[in-house]
């Protein structure tokens, strides 16, 4: 078709003529309200950008002397993290002549993501960062998946719990109605 037919055709239709592909043989063009399309584009855009995971990386510190009670807070507070689905970024400090014994440092950490493996994975292995060991554990694609089925499976069982009294409920009170109707007719 000529580019004056397609004209005409958009004119007497009341829509614009837009290219959809203009590098292809022969360029292709579309009839549509040009305004709608560019609304609806930015819809579906906006509707993209809300359903994108917002990835936020915690940090916990740790010290290379630490304490077994503050080990177990610390850990602890890897997990809450991570069961929330945030990525956890932690770092062991080093001082002095600590930093001549690295290797230490990488066995606390190894210690710790083999504490948390089944809430977590680990992203990126222990590396020296100057006097710091860093390394970053990301929760399991699936966790949060499992974790919103644990919690939609705890709502059902909650309603259907709450529809039983309801029904032990509804037949006490006709059960009690019952004898008061029975007693004027004996």
């Amino acid at each position: 078709m000529s580019i004056g037919e397609a004209l005409r055709l958009a004119q007497d239709s009341e829509l614009d003529l837009v290219e959809v592909a203009p590098m292809a043989r022969p360029p292709v063009a579309k009839l549509m309200d040009y305004g709608k399309f560019k609304y609806e584009s930015a819809q579906k855009a906006r509707e993209a950008r809300r359903n994108q995971a917002l990835t936020v990386i915690k940090e916990m510190r740790l010290r290379l002397k630490i304490d077994p009670h503050d080990y177990e807070t610390k850990k602890g507070h890897v997990e809450r993290f991570l069961k929330g689905g945030d990525k956890v970024k932690i770092t062991v400090m080093f001082r002095g002549r600590e930093q001549s014994r690295p290797e230490m440092g990488y066995r606390l950490l190894q210690r710790l993501a083999a504490d948390v493996a089944e809430l977590g994975v680990v992203e990126s292995n222990p590396k020296q960062d100057g006097r710091n060991m860093v390394m970053v554990i990301a929760p399991h694609r699936n966790a949060q998946a499992l974790q919103q089925a644990a919690q939609s499976a705890k709502g059902r069982e909650a309603k259907a719990e709450q529809d039983q009294e309801r029904a032990q409920e509804q037949s006490q009170e006709q059960g009690q109605e019952q004898p008061a109707e029975q007693a004027p007719s004996a």
